[in-house]
């Protein structure tokens, strides 16, 4: 099924051209909405419609929404808080600007660690083989100051939810539950722990294609579900603005979420996870994308496939 209203520009080759990319690609499942009209429902088969796929570093963006609740319901003062407060070993550092890193930084990834994810890591972690991620994060030198610029890392993520997790008293899974999963009926999913507990950050989520596209559709309603405010319309703007540009071919970063590349239009935004998993929202159009695949090879296909297709 796939048919777009009339005020959507989109002409039949630019849909043509996407459905065959879904066809011919390791696209596992697709889920596209017009407001509340699901326009198109793809599945390489029956085992992927109802799959939960790894979504990856999709879930970065779920970990801003959780902080901006607990922000909202006072758990945590303010995102300008600096984060030994929350991690008092950082006052033995020997490096005393990791003093200066808020939590601000964290969902902005200018907390300035020397963090090559994107470059000699190749998008694995190197916390990963670490007994405790949380003290690998905070014990690797800054190689940049403080909101100076913004680097990839999940290690970020990662302190975002243990945080969370102090100050909720609960671990994030639950939390997300509570607050959030519960109201938008997100039942089925797994998330994974570090060895201390913590819920992964930055990319631990198993969740089917309907439920990603349920996450893109309370964004698209600005934090609403039903008649229930469950996160601010400004705490979604504030996210969603376009910061910083490090990755020329990716777009801008905000608040664990990407901004479209054109800084005049932050009204598509997008998650995005290795190996092509993406949540997208288009305000203009009124438009969720949810999609899933195995591109491993060029996590940045769909992207490019899905920009076509919009754009």
């Amino acid at each position: 099924m796939f048919e777009f209203p009339n005020q959507i520009q989109i002409n039949d080759e630019k849909i043509k051209s996407f459905v065959s990319y879904l066809k011919k690609e390791k696209v596992e499942s697709c889920l596209i909405s017009v407001g509340t009209d699901i326009v198109l429902q793809y599945s390489r088969n029956n085992k992927s419609k109802d799959k939960l796929h790894k979504i990856n570093s999709c879930t970065k963006s779920i970990t801003s929404c959780l902080i901006g609740i607990a922000v909202e319901q006072g758990l945590i003062s303010d995102i300008h808080t600096p984060i030994v407060h929350y991690f008092p070993s950082l006052q033995q550092d020997q490096d005393i600007r990791k003093q200066s890193i808020t939590i601000e930084h964290l969902l902005s990834m200018s907390a300035g660690f020397d963090w090559p994810e994107l470059g000699e890591w190749n998008g694995w972690p190197a916390m990963i083989h670490s007994p405790n991620w949380v003290d690998y994060i905070l014990e690797r030198p800054l190689n940049a100051e403080p909101g100076e610029r913004m680097n990839y890392n999940s290690g970020c993520s990662h302190l975002l939810l243990a945080i969370l997790q102090q100050v909720s008293g609960m671990s994030a899974k639950d939390f997300a539950i509570k607050v959030l999963f519960s109201s938008l009926k997100i039942k089925d999913f797994i998330w994974h722990t570090d060895p201390q507990g913590v819920n992964i950050g930055g990319f631990g989520i198993h969740m089917s294609i309907q439920d990603m596209h349920k996450f893109g559709s309370f964004y698209l309603n600005k934090g609403r579900c039903g008649k229930r405010q469950l996160l601010s319309e400004e705490w979604i703007s504030t996210s969603t603005q376009p910061k910083y540009l490090t990755y020329d071919g990716i777009g801008y970063y905000g608040h664990h979420w990407w901004v479209a590349d054109d800084s005049l239009d932050p009204s598509f935004y997008f998650a995005m996870g290795m190996g092509g998993q993406y949540i997208c929202v288009d305000h203009s159009q009124n438009i969720v994308v949810a999609l899933t695949s195995d591109t491993y090879g060029d996590t940045f296909k769909p992207l490019r496939a899905i920009t076509e297709l919009l754009r």
